[in-house]
């Protein structure tokens, strides 16, 4: 087969790093403030994934406006009752 060049980026360090704090965000918003680190998370997790790290860096965006929804539903539900 011929060498295709690919379109790709590299995964770098600094592109994992970002994803991990993307998932230490979307914690976070889960248990402390939802808007704040639910937003964190997700530039976090794209950034990451825009670095190079694809699949991952979308899943730690996922996950954190996951976190951040279910954190405000248990909240609003706390307050309501």
């Amino acid at each position: 087969m011929a060498d295709m060049p690919s379109t790709a980026r590299p995964r770098s360090n600094a592109a994992r790093i970002l994803t991990i704090v993307g998932f230490v965000f979307a914690v976070l918003a889960l248990l402390l403030n939802p808007i704040i680190f639910g937003v964190l998370g997700v530039i976090a997790g794209v950034v990451g994934a825009v670095l190079g790290d694809k699949p991952l860096g979308w899943y730690a965006a996922a996950a954190s406006v996951v976190a951040a929804i279910i954190s405000i539903v248990i909240f609003s539900a706390l307050i309501s009752n």
